[in-house]
């Protein structure tokens, strides 16, 4: 398992544990099945955020792929 799905594991559990089983999207706010689960950065990389804990959120991965389609466009 590499450093990023161990991260993104510890991520997903913690806040299962905080809503009670229920993990939103940080994108739609649906819930998030383990297996549908990607790190989000909320601030990206390229516009100079960081891999810091207050800079990830659970998203779905297609939501995460639209959301950057999406700024790549703009």
């Amino acid at each position: 398992m590499s450093k990023l799905s161990h991260t993104r594991d510890k991520i997903y559990k913690t806040v299962a544990r905080q809503m009670h089983g229920v993990v939103p999207c940080w994108v739609c706010g649906e819930h998030v099945p383990p297996e549908a689960s990607t790190l989000e950065h909320i601030q990206p990389l390229s516009e100079g955020g960081n891999s810091h804990l207050e800079n990830l959120a659970i998203s779905h991965a297609t939501c995460n792929h639209q959301r950057h389609q999406k700024a790549r466009s703009s």
